[in-house]
């Protein structure tokens, strides 16, 4: 299979992945509350869908960053990931990822985590390779296309302090 960046660009919502779990007894830790690294899991799990349906490639995860926890989650709640492609580099594309809870009883919907992440598309020699563009429609999209622009430069800079390659 050849590179696929002459391709035309794929849309945001082309990619966009709704996933939905249920807090069960064995993703709690000791207070009751969802063990972090359960969320962590579902968030790689739901970004990489997205940044598979984008590049049309295997991708790997190359980075996680900004991954904020704003409130607990508690047993029988379910919990909501919507992850969406929100920039495209050369063979690297950060997702994002919002993460809310509900409490079904209750009606109630909380923002609880957001996280960004980095993937690299892969051809079958297992070497990156580059990526379709991205084409953000909605005002949000552009923002947040935007943002990640401004992200990945930072991203870059944090590598280049920390003496890591490009």
């Amino acid at each position: 299979m050849g590179n696929n960046s002459t391709q035309n660009g794929k849309t945001v919502d082309e990619s966009t992945v709704h996933m939905t779990e249920l807090i069960l007894p064995i993703h709690t830790n000791s207070l009751g509350s969802v063990f972090g690294g359960a969320i962590m899991s579902w968030i790689d799990i739901a970004a990489a869908i997205a940044a598979q349906r984008h590049s049309a490639r295997p991708v790997v995860t190359a980075s996680v960053d900004d991954l904020h926890f704003f409130a607990p989650i508690h047993v029988g709640w379910v919990v909501n990931l919507l992850a969406s492609v929100n920039y495209v580099s050369k063979t690297s594309m950060e997702v994002g990822v919002r993460v809310e809870a509900e409490n079904p009883l209750k009606g109630l919907r909380v923002h609880t985590v957001s996280a960004y992440l980095t993937f690299v598309a892969l051809g079958d020699d297992q070497k990156p390779v580059n990526v379709r563009p991205l084409i953000p429609e909605t005002p949000d999209q552009i923002r947040r296309h935007d943002r990640a622009q401004q992200r990945r430069m930072l991203r870059l800079e944090r590598k280049k302090l920390a003496g890591q390659k490009k």
